[in-house]
C-alpha cells in the first residue's frame, strides 16, 4: 500500500520539477529510481563530485579559519572597532591577536577558539556584551620570539606620558622581582600592570597599578613611606628648575644633603585606595561570593593571580604626582598636628585601654560629635586673629539637650575623674619605682607596671569627662595592676 502511494505521489508531481531533479542528480551521478522496478545507482562520477566537494569544503572551512584569526576579522565587530584602532597604533601592530589572546599551547588554543566561535553567535543573535573581556595568559607574553628573556633583562627604564612642557620621568624598573616574587603576598601576573583600562591605549603600562600597590597605606600626615623608596623607582629631576625668579637643582638639595622628598613635596600621594563593598555588586551579586569581601588573600588570589582583573575595578585609584599650587599651605592639620585629638576619640568610643572591656559613650553610641559639646570660644576676638580660635567644652550643652535636671553634672564628672586619678596616681608611681629596681629580674610585674602607668596617662591625657564610666573602669584596672606589681616585686 505504502509503494502504491508513492507512485501516485509521483504521478501527481510536477513532470517539469521532476524531470530538472533527476538530471540535476544524474549530472553528478546518482540515478533516482523512478518505479518499483528500478534502483539507485552511484556511478563513479558521483564519488568523484563528494570528494571534490569535501575538498572545497575543507579549503572553505581553512581559509575561514585563517581569516578568523586575523585582525582585521576582529574588526568586523562594530564592538571591536575600538580595541582594534587601538591596536594598530600600538607597538603590537605587527602582533596578530591571536598569539597573545590565544596560549601557546594547542589544547587551550582550541579551547579558546571554540569560546571566540560562541561570541560570533552571540553576535549574529544580538545577545553581545558591549565591552568584551579577554584574559591573556604569561605564557602569551613569554613566549618564543616575543618576551622571552624580559625575565633576564634587569632593570629597565620607563617613561610615562607626561602633560606638554613638563620634563619627562624615568622610572627605573625589574620585571623579574615583579613577576616571580610575591608583592605584599599576592602574585601579579603581566597584565596586572599592562593592559588597556583606557580605550584608545592597547596594553600600555597602566600607571594607577603602580601607584596602588607602591601607596596604599603608605602615608600618614607629613609621613609618605611608599614601598621601596622614592630613589628606588626615580631619581631626582636633572637640571636647573627655575620657578619664578628663583632658580634650584636637585642635585645638591638631594644628592648633597640628603634631604627627603616629603619635605618639600607633601601630598605628592593623594587618595587611599579603598576597595569599597559596593564595587563588588558591578559582577556579583550571590550572598556566597559577597561572603568573601573581608578575606583579603581570598579576593586578590581569585581576582589578580587566577583573572585579569584591573586593581582599579574594586580600588579607588591613588594618584602620584607633584602637587604645585598658586596656594601654598593648604594642606590637613594632621601634617603637622599628627594625632591630637586621639586619645580622646578612643576615650569616647571607650576603646583603646589595656586588659579594660570596651565601654562606648552613651553619647557616642547616639552619635553625638565633638560640637555638641564644644560650644564656647577659648581665644578673644582681640587674639583669634592671630592665635586662631578653639572651642571648648560648656554645660551650656548638657543643658540645651537635657534640661535643668543637669544643671551641675560637668563639675560632678570631673570632680569623679580628678579623686580617681589622685588615688590611682601613688600605686602607679610605686609600681613603676619597684619596676626600675627589679624589672628584669621580675619581667610579669614591670609588664603590670607599665599597663597601670598607661592606663593612668590614658586618662589624664585623654579627659576622663568624654566618658566618665569607661574612664573609672580603666583607673581602677590601672590600680589594681599597679599594686599587683608591687606585691609581685617584693
Amino acid at each position: 500500500m505504502d509503494d502504491d502511494r508513492k507512485d501516485k505521489e509521483q504521478e501527481t508531481q510536477d513532470p517539469s520539477d521532476r524531470t530538472r531533479a533527476n538530471k540535476l542528480l544524474e549530472t553528478i551521478g546518482m540515478h533516482v529510481p523512478k518505479g518499483r522496478q528500478d534502483r539507485l545507482h552511484l556511478q563513479p562520477r558521483f564519488f568523484k563530485f563528494i570528494g571534490f566537494l569535501a575538498i572545497l569544503i575543507l579549503i572553505f572551512s581553512v581559509g575561514m579559519f585563517e581569516f578568523s584569526t586575523s585582525p582585521h576579522f576582529c574588526a568586523s565587530c562594530h564592538i571591536m572597532k575600538p580595541y582594534y584602532q587601538a591596536w594598530s597604533t600600538s607597538k603590537h601592530n605587527h602582533v596578530p591577536c591571536v598569539d597573545c589572546h590565544y596560549p601557546p599551547d594547542v589544547r587551550d588554543k582550541m579551547v579558546l577558539k571554540f569560546q571566540a566561535l560562541t561570541q560570533v553567535v552571540k553576535y549574529v543573535t544580538r545577545t553581545y556584551s558591549s565591552k568584551p573581556y579577554a584574559e591573556i595568559s604569561d605564557e602569551s607574553c613569554l613566549r618564543k620570539g616575543c618576551h622571552e628573556t624580559r625575565l633576564l633583562q634587569g632593570q629597565v627604564v620607563f617613561s610615562p606620558p607626561q602633560k606638554p612642557g613638563k620634563p619627562a620621568i624615568k622610572i627605573r624598573f625589574d620585571h623579574r622581582p615583579h613577576l616571580t616574587d610575591l608583592k605584599r603576598g599576592k602574585k601579579l601576573r603581566c597584565t596586572s600592570c599592562h593592559s588597556q583600562i583606557v580605550v584608545g591605549n592597547h596594553m600600555e603600562v597602566t600607571t594607577s597599578t603602580c601607584f596602588l600597590c607602591h601607596f596604599k597605606g603608605a602615608k600618614f600626615g607629613r609621613a609618605e613611606n611608599p614601598i621601596g623608596g622614592c630613589g628606588n623607582c626615580h631619581g631626582a629631576p636633572e637640571g636647573d628648575i627655575k620657578i619664578g625668579d628663583a632658580k634650584f637643582n636637585h642635585k645638591e638639595i638631594v644628592g648633597v644633603r640628603h634631604v627627603a622628598c616629603q619635605n618639600c613635596h607633601l601630598e605628592a600621594i593623594q587618595g587611599e585606595g579603598e576597595a569599597k563593598k559596593e564595587r563588588c555588586f558591578q559582577c556579583h551579586n550571590e550572598p556566597a561570593r559577597l561572603s568573601h569581601f573581608s578575606d583579603i588573600d581570598f579576593m586578590h588570589k581569585n581576582h589578580v593571580t587566577d583573572h585579569k582583573i584591573d586593581c582599579t575595578h574594586c580600588h579607588e585609584p591613588i594618584k602620584h604626582a607633584v602637587k604645585t599650587t598658586v596656594e601654598p599651605l593648604q594642606y590637613d592639620c594632621s601634617v603637622c598636628h599628627e594625632k591630637k585629638h586621639n586619645i580622646q576619640k578612643q576615650l569616647y568610643m571607650g576603646i583603646g585601654a589595656r586588659g579594660v572591656s570596651n565601654r562606648p559613650s552613651v553619647m557616642f553610641v547616639t552619635n553625638v560629635d565633638c560640637v555638641g559639646c564644644h560650644l564656647v570660644p577659648k581665644m578673644s576676638a582681640a587674639t583669634s586673629p592671630f592665635l586662631g580660635q578653639t572651642f571648648k567644652a560648656s554645660e551650656a550643652a548638657c543643658l540645651g539637650c537635657h534640661g535643668d535636671d543637669f544643671r551641675g553634672i560637668l563639675g560632678e564628672w570631673r570632680k569623679t575623674i580628678d579623686k580617681a586619678l589622685a588615688e590611682t596616681r601613688p600605686a602607679v608611681e610605686k609600681a613603676k619605682a619597684a619596676a626600675a629596681r627589679g624589672g628584669k629580674e621580675n619581667p610579669k610585674a614591670a609588664q603590670l607596671a607599665r599597663d597601670a602607668e598607661y592606663n593612668y596617662h590614658f586618662v589624664l591625657y585623654g579627659k576622663g569627662v568624654h566618658n566618665v564610666d569607661y574612664a573609672v573602669d580603666v583607673l581602677s584596672k590601672a590600680k589594681s595592676d599597679a599594686e599587683a606589681a608591687v606585691a609581685s616585686g617584693k
